[in-house]
């Protein structure tokens, strides 16, 4: 069992100021790697999260009054305390999530430290946008005149932010950094497979001077927090991060009495290698599903739509780079792909493989489990050719290292492919001629768009169409999800 890195044996909640145990008990959380008890989360009642709402609304009015410069500094405390106890967090987040050492060290900790400094300047934006006056005519309303007027961003509430397993802290910062930002209050609910480093987060948040009840924190193995979050009178806002139906889910509760949504959910990224591509280039960026979080991301590009004269090709190039990749310990320096989080997640990923078989698809590579690797629940780098679009494996989320290869003959086909899912997160165009791969991306119905990379920007709106999504963060984006535009005018 892991130990609290406050020297404590047990995990709390934080519920307006106060650290308090779970309702109704704690639960395991449990290495993916190695199958061992991490340690043990608190199991909160649907009445603390209730409870926790209430703090944050009790805490907003004066929350929201700080001024730019106090919000600033905390947040800029947060992002330097962070990268303070990385060395503390990092083993942490691996052993709850799986991730190997190198995404753990360059991903999990230092980019949520880079969302905190981000958002400290973004505490600074305008918040006050001038608008040009207008001459109206006399109305049985009112006299004529001159009328002045401005739209200024004012914080919703009270939101709850509720996150993924796959990357917990940085996620979940990408979600409270602009929040408390423009003077929100929340309630943060991680995942229930790896909350600890959450409550980690939490605890740093508390100890360089948030408020009580300004950030408040959840947790459960149970939907149920989060039902009772998101029904909540107090909570104004629901952002979340994670799978289509249980966003489905959140929007039919939070719509019964009109909370704003922001709802990242599912993909099923489409990678269409034009014939013209940089071959080579297209298979690294593609392969990035096997060595990035064993394809536990939703922007990974899972489908590869290649043009048939370089389809043979590119397989090939995907078969071999799938058989070197090492398999193994997060901890291992040059492992490269690690578990997936929980047993029950590998089952579901090992019946989409299946289905890709019974379906007609060509086990190129991978398929079953390292015959090396006795414990922890890992999948080999799988990639599954000869795929239609209809089949199951092209048009379902899997959410593992699996790869499905459909070949195309002409770009209105390969971009009929790529829109042929019920997704539409992120999708990525592999072409030399720019000025095509341009054209084709505002064919595509994702809300972002890769050209010739999988890397991204982090000042872009960042979001989905349809299943994939309802809003937009990331940059200045992120600081306008969570704040209403009030209209404001007057007279000369």
């Amino acid at each position: 069992m892991t130990r609290t890195l406050a020297g404590d044996d047990r995990y709390r909640l934080l519920i307006g100021g106060s650290w308090v145990e779970g309702a109704e008990g704690t639960y395991t959380v449990v290495n993916p790697a190695t199958e061992e008890e991490v340690g043990g989360a608190p199991e909160a009642s649907a009445a603390q999260a209730l409870d926790a709402a209430r703090a944050a609304r009790d805490a907003f009015d004066a929350w929201s009054r700080t001024t730019p410069e106090e919000r600033a500094n905390l947040l800029d405390a947060a992002g330097k305390a962070l990268l303070a106890r990385r060395d503390e967090l990092v083993p942490l987040v691996i052993a709850e999530t799986g991730c190997t050492a190198t995404v753990g060290k360059s991903m999990q900790v230092p980019q949520a430290a880079v969302r905190f400094q981000r958002y400290a300047r973004g505490a600074f934006e305008p918040t006050i946008l001038p608008l040009p006056p207008q001459e109206v005519t006399a109305t049985p309303l009112a006299p004529g005149g001159l009328i002045g007027a401005l739209a200024r961003r004012q914080p919703v509430g009270v939101v709850a932010c509720i996150t993924s397993y796959n990357f917990p802290i940085v996620n979940m910062v990408g979600k409270i950094a602009p929040a408390l930002a423009m003077g929100n209050t929340v309630v943060v609910r991680p995942a229930g497979q790896d909350p600890l480093a959450v409550i980690e987060l939490v605890k740093l948040l508390a100890d360089v001077g948030f408020p009580p009840g300004v950030v408040n924190v959840v947790t459960g193995s149970t939907p149920a927090t989060g039902e009772a979050l998101v029904g909540s009178p107090d909570v104004d806002m629901v952002s979340f991060t994670g799978s289509s139906a249980v966003g489905a889910r959140i929007g039919e509760v939070a719509g019964a009495t009109m909370k704003r949504q922001l709802l990242e959910l599912g993909g099923k990224g489409a990678a269409v290698v034009l014939d013209d591509a940089d071959v080579k280039n297209a298979i690294g960026m593609i392969g990035s599903v096997w060595t990035f979080h064993s394809g536990q991301i939703c922007t990974a590009p899972t489908r590869a739509i290649v043009h048939r004269s370089i389809y043979d090709h590119v397989v090939e190039g995907l078969a071999k780079m799938a058989t070197v990749l090492k398999v193994g310990d997060p901890l291992a320096p040059d492992t490269v792909v690690g578990p997936v989080i929980t047993e029950a997640h590998r089952a579901r990923i090992e019946g989409y493989i299946a289905a890709g078989s019974e379906e007609g698809g060509e086990l190129v590579a991978g398929g079953g489990r390292p015959s090396n690797l006795e414990r922890g629940w890992y999948v080999e780098p799988t990639l599954i050719a000869g795929c239609r679009a209809g089949m199951k494996v092209v048009q379902e989320e899997i959410f593992g290292p699996v790869i499905v290869a459909v070949p195309f003959d002409d770009d209105d086909e390969g971009v009929a492919l790529a829109n042929g899912t019920e997704f539409g997160l992120y999708d990525y165009v592999f072409s030399k001629d720019s000025a095509r791969a341009m054209a084709l991306s505002r064919r595509m119905q994702a809300g972002n768009v890769g050209i010739n990379t999988v890397q991204r920007n982090q000042e872009t709106p960042f979001g989905g169409t349809k299943q994939s999504g309802v809003g937009r963060d990331g940059g200045s984006f992120g600081l306008h999800a969570y704040s209403e535009l009030q209209s404001v005018v007057w007279p000369g």
